[in-house]
């Protein structure tokens, strides 16, 4: 999804000069390949393993050969952010206070799904369907239109973070630049014992590291690229 998605907003932004438009051309492109994933996982009842490892290896293969057209046809300047004042911060500065909008937004959408699933009828009703579907399906809920609407959701997300990567992150698109991102995501869900505001602190604890370590690299420009 995030590969797909990764070179969905890449050719998105080639032809429009538009970033917002890339990371919608993103989730699009994830909503989509969750959606294949749902149909035969949800619908057809084929095995959620096999189904999910044939997808990434067609995402990891389509990717590539869909960039082909676009690949050599991107340049444009990497923009910076800074919250004026704190990102003047020694250290501290450039690496919280020099990102993108969407870094700020993805802490802003973790605490608001935290409140959707716990505070809210809906996220009730969700969080049934996902943990006891029998009981959902007894109640009068509809689990699978349910069900598959939270792996469409789920996929959009994966696909701004793919979209993210080319844009921002890089930003430009080259082959398996997601480097097992996905991966990680998929294991943080278990570190965190499916707990929003664990998946966003342990996703933090990985990324801590290398940007440490990549903004005491980067001195020489008054903020870091984003990372």
């Amino acid at each position: 999804m995030m590969l797909c998605a990764a070179i969905a907003g890449y050719a998105a932004v080639v032809h429009s000069g538009s970033d917002w438009l890339g990371f919608a051309a993103g989730m699009a492109a994830g909503a989509l390949m969750a959606a294949i994933f749902g149909v035969l996982v949800i619908w057809l009842n084929t095995n959620q393993y096999a189904t999910g490892l044939a997808l990434s290896l067609f995402g990891a293969g389509f990717s590539p050969l869909s960039a082909l057209p676009t690949c050599s046809r991107w340049c444009r300047s990497d923009p910076h952010f800074a919250i004026p004042w704190l990102s003047d911060i020694p250290l501290l500065g450039p690496a919280l206070f020099c990102q993108h909008p969407l870094v700020y937004g993805a802490m802003l959408f973790a605490a608001a799904l935290v409140w959707f699933l716990y505070r809210t009828r809906s996220g009730l009703i969700l969080r049934s369907v996902g943990e006891s579907p029998e009981s959902a399906h007894a109640l009068g809920y509809p689990v699978r239109r349910i069900r598959f609407a939270a792996v469409v959701v789920g996929g959009a997300l994966c696909g701004l973070a793919g979209a993210y990567i080319s844009i921002v992150y890089t930003p430009l698109w080259v082959e398996g630049m997601v480097a097992g991102k996905g991966w990680i995501a998929l294991a943080l869900t278990t570190f965190a014992t499916w707990r929003p505001a664990r998946v966003l602190l342990g996703a933090y604890l990985l990324a801590a590291s290398p940007c440490c370590s990549f903004t005491c690299r980067v001195r020489a420009s008054k903020c870091p690229v984003n990372f």
